[in-house]
């Protein structure tokens, strides 16, 4: 009977020379390490145990930690807290870059560059002018960024392995679902209003009064259409912005948890991947954003489509015209991005705290 193997524990009171505590295994990430270790020596015994090589410390976080996802409501709150923090914040440089690409060559151009833009807004409308348009950002900024996170953990969760682990392919698939679903459900609309009222402030004789006012003058003059120019543009620019930043934010993940599922990211880190992945989006789909500004702008009945907006584009302007407003979206996006998954990276834990889920 003594040459039986004993029963495995993942608690002991003696040395552990998987993980080095020397009063048992104090800590989950330790615990895992360590049951790890154990299950790699029970493969060693012939005909019970199989080896199963470089799976036993991920089989052994999942047996403690149990399967990691985030529960879509948590997300939805999370995502909508995160937006709304962020885009007060930003908001100053979302309004410069939209001036910057509204203001088209044939005009001829108001402004001379970022600088000159900035002056220019705080000499005739002081610095509150800078935040013309806020509300209707606002108040898309928040369901936004909710349908956002709370998409891409209902399409994430089934697609998890038992660690709670993304692969990279997946988190691609992911973030493209939950950039259309956003654009269609939110951002569209918002983003209409928003370039509109921007669009009309830097016009001689500006016609909205504020938000509600626009609103109500837009849709008794166009329809509830007329809030959804530019929407194949938008779901084509919000579907790959997802894609690319989740992608990029999953991909950074995986490598600095490496081995250890369990390991916790700290904020600036979060930060730092975060920011990242905001540049590779803006890099990556800055023309489908200018063509979507137009679309939406004052005079979109001049483009027939998408398409044709961007064929005028290319034909009176150059093919730099479709990376106007790069230098300021760029700042605005890394620090959007940023803050927006540290934010609710950080709510998510607070949540997890007073709202358990299984």
């Amino acid at each position: 009977m003594s040459s039986l193997p004993k029963p495995l524990s993942v608690h002991h009171d003696g040395p552990c020379r998987s993980c080095g505590t020397r009063r048992g295994c104090s800590t989950t990430a330790a615990a895992a390490r360590c049951l790890g270790g154990a299950v790699a020596g029970l493969g060693s015994v012939p005909g019970i145990y199989p080896s199963h090589n470089g799976a036993e410390r991920n089989l052994a976080a999942a047996a403690i930690g149990g399967r990691k996802y985030t529960h879509p409501g948590k997300a939805i709150l999370a995502g909508g807290i995160a937006g709304g923090i962020e885009i007060c914040i930003t908001f100053p440089t979302e309004y410069v870059k939209t001036q910057l690409q509204l203001d088209e060559k044939a005009n001829p151009p108001r402004y001379r560059g970022i600088g000159d833009c900035v002056k220019l807004t705080v000499q005739d409308h002081g610095l509150r002018g800078l935040y013309r348009g806020l509300s209707s950002l606002l108040f898309g900024s928040i369901p936004k960024s909710a349908v956002r996170f709370g998409t891409f953990e209902m399409l994430s969760s089934p697609m998890r392995d038992a660690t709670g682990r993304l692969d990279n392919t997946r988190s691609l698939l992911c973030g493209l679902g939950a950039g259309i679903a956003e654009a269609v459900i939110v951002v569209c609309p918002m983003e209409t209003l928003k370039v509109k009222m921007i669009h009309d402030q830097s016009s001689l004789r500006p016609r909205y009064r504020g938000f509600f006012h626009g609103v109500s003058e837009i849709i008794r003059e166009q329809g509830v259409r007329g809030t959804y120019q530019g929407l194949t543009a938008t779901v084509l620019k919000q579907g790959t912005n997802q894609a690319i930043r989740f992608y990029v934010m999953n991909t950074l993940r995986n490598w600095y948890k490496g081995d250890d599922p369990m390991r916790e990211m700290h904020p600036i880190v979060t930060a730092m991947f975060g920011a990242t992945a905001g540049a590779a989006s803006v890099f990556g789909n800055t023309p489908l954003d200018v063509v979507k500004t137009r679309m939406q702008g004052l005079e979109a009945h001049r483009y027939k489509n998408t398409m044709d907006c961007a064929f005028q584009i290319l034909k009176h302007e150059g093919p730099q015209a479709f990376y106007k407003g790069t230098v300021p979206r760029l700042g605005r996006v890394c620090l959007d991005v940023a803050i927006v998954f540290v934010i609710y990276e950080e709510v998510v834990k607070l949540l997890n705290n007073v709202w358990k889920t299984q």
